[in-house]
């Protein structure tokens, strides 16, 4: 797919195809670059941004509402990730960050094993009962990258970012249920802890609170 150069939001964020990301736009820099997106009906790309810089590789989103706007000129708006991308090479000829992306998707479109989609479907169902997992929406099982879905509500943004990248949804959901099959145990004990954290242990509030 040939390559092209879009504007680039860093953020402590991945965003997935077809999923949505809500914005708060402050900085007077990316209030141009949001405000010539909406101008334009065009995409402007979301890449992690870590301790290290930025990642190679991101997703682009195009603004589907504008929820609140300022009087500086601030705004909210809602966002729906769009196609992913790999960086071929930046761009800060501007006042925001730039690259020319080549596009990728899916190399192996086969449908994965039911075996693999239950599974992380009852995974998920565990999830969402986790206090940290509240407000997660059922997913839609007709949709061909069920995996980005599920993954949203991890916490683990240098996992989601690795799914970000594979190219198969068999792969991906591979990956999401070791993950999840190793994350969920854990979080059972910290959903517990945090119950207990105002007590002395036994079900008793501490004396003297």
């Amino acid at each position: 797919m040939p390559s092209r150069t879009i504007p680039l939001f860093p953020l402590h964020v991945v965003v997935f195809p077809g999923m949505p990301l809500p914005l708060h736009i402050f900085e007077e820099r990316y209030k141009e670059m949001t405000g010539n997106a909406i101008r334009d009906n065009s995409e402007f790309g979301i890449v992690l941004a870590n301790a290290n810089g930025i990642v190679n590789a991101g997703c682009t989103v195009r603004v589907e509402k504008v929820l609140q706007m300022y009087a500086d000129g601030r705004m909210d708006i809602l966002t729906r990730g769009r196609r992913r991308f790999e960086i071929v090479t930046l761009n800060e000829e501007q006042a925001w960050l730039a690259a020319e992306v080549s596009y990728f998707d899916d190399d192996d479109l086969a449908a994965p094993p039911d075996e693999l989609r239950l599974t992380a479907l009852e995974h998920y169902k565990t999830l969402r009962a986790f206090a940290s997992a509240a407000g997660q929406g059922e997913p839609d099982l007709a949709g061909p990258q069920l995996s980005f879905q599920l993954a949203q509500c991890l916490p683990d943004l240098e996992f989601q970012n690795t799914l970000l990248q594979l190219r198969s949804e068999a792969g991906r959901l591979k990956e999401l249920n070791q993950y999840l099959a190793a994350y969920i145990p854990r979080q059972r004990v910290v959903e517990r802890m945090r119950g207990l954290a105002p007590t002395n242990g036994s079900g008793a509030k501490p004396a003297g609170l």
